[in-house]
C-alpha cells in the first residue's frame, strides 16, 4: 500500500487526553488491532456500541469512532479493543499507525444503539464485512462470559483470506463447541493469488446471504439479523433479506454513513 506523506506533528500530551495506547497487533499491512485503556476508571458500555478515539496533531483533534470488539468486563485491565483498517488518506488512521505504545490519547463514548435484545432466543444471523465483525465479537464474548451464549450464524465477507479477522477464535469455538456458532467466511476475490488454496465460499456477503439462509434453514420468523460493515453491503443485504421474507423489524443495522447516494443493485 502506498501511503501519502503524513508530516503532521502529533502532540505527545494534551489536557484532553484521558487514555493510553497499551497494545497493538498487526495482521496485514493495513489491518491491526489496538487496545486503548482509560487512565482512570473505565466507562461502561454495551456490546455493539462504539467509542471515539483520537489524538491532537498540528493543533487539531483528529478522531474516529470504532466499534469495541472486547467484552465490557475486560475494559479495566485490558482496555477497549478496536479492529481497524488503515485508510490511505491524511486523517486519523494514518496518525494511529504512527503511534508508539504508551502514547496518550483521547477517548469518549460510548454511543450507539446497535445492541442485542435481552433474552432473545431466536437464531442470530450476524452479517459483516471487513472490520464490521468487531461489534459481533464483543457480543459473543460477553454472552459467552455470562454463560448465556446465543445460537448464532456469523457471515463474514472479505476480499482476502488474511483479512478474515478473528478467524482462529471463531473456528476454535466451532471446533470445541465453546459457542453455538456457525462460522461462514466468504472471499470476494477467489482468483487472486493472495487467496491461493481457499476452498470456502466465495462472493460478496450480500450475494451469498440468500444461499446461506437456505442452506442453514434460517426461517424469517425464528431469526434476527444484525448487519455491520460497508454501507452498500448493509443496504443490499437488507434488501435481499426482505425479498426473502424477513420483516424489516427483524433486521438491525449499524450504518455509520448516511444513505445519500444511489446503492448499486445486487447482482449474482
Amino acid at each position: 500500500m502506498t501511503l501519502p506523506d503524513d508530516d503532521r506533528v502529533i502532540d505527545p500530551d494534551a489536557p484532553q487526553y484521558n487514555a493510553t495506547l497499551v497494545r497493538r497487533v498487526d495482521h496485514t499491512e493495513d489491518l491491526a488491532t489496538f487496545w486503548v485503556r482509560y487512565d482512570d476508571e473505565p466507562v461502561p458500555f454495551e456490546p455493539g456500541q462504539y467509542m471515539t478515539t483520537g489524538v491532537f496533531a498540528d493543533g487539531k483533534l483528529w478522531q474516529r469512532p470504532y466499534s469495541v470488539a472486547s467484552p465490557p468486563r475486560e475494559s479495566r485491565d485490558g482496555g477497549y479493543e478496536f479492529y481497524v483498517r488503515l485508510v490511505p488518506i491524511i486523517r486519523f488512521t494514518t496518525l494511529l499507525w504512527r503511534l508508539p505504545l504508551g502514547h496518550r490519547m483521547r477517548m469518549i463514548g460510548p454511543k450507539g444503539k446497535f445492541l442485542l435484545e435481552p433474552d432473545d432466543r431466536r437464531t442470530h444471523l450476524f452479517i459483516s464485512t471487513g472490520t464490521g465483525i468487531a461489534p459481533f465479537m464483543s457480543m459473543m464474548r460477553e454472552t459467552l462470559a455470562e454463560g448465556r451464549p446465543r445460537k448464532t450464524v456469523i457471515l463474514h465477507g472479505c476480499s482476502y483470506v488474511d483479512e478474515l479477522g478473528y478467524r482462529a477464535e471463531l473456528e476454535a469455538w466451532v471446533r470445541d463447541g465453546t459457542y453455538p456458532v456457525t462460522y461462514v467466511p466468504t472471499i470476494s476475490r477467489p482468483d487472486d493469488p493472495r487467496n491461493a488454496g481457499w476452498a470456502g465460499r466465495h462472493g460478496r456477503a450480500e450475494h451469498v446471504v440468500r444461499e446461506v439462509c437456505r442452506d442453514l434453514r434460517l426461517r424469517p420468523d425464528r431469526t434476527v439479523v444484525y448487519i455491520c460493515g460497508n454501507p452498500d453491503m448493509i443496504l443490499n443485504a437488507e434488501a435481499v433479506l426482505m425479498d426473502g421474507g424477513f420483516p424489516e423489524f427483524h433486521v438491525k443495522k449499524e450504518l455509520y454513513w448516511p444513505k445519500g447516494k444511489v446503492v448499486p443493485a445486487v447482482t449474482g
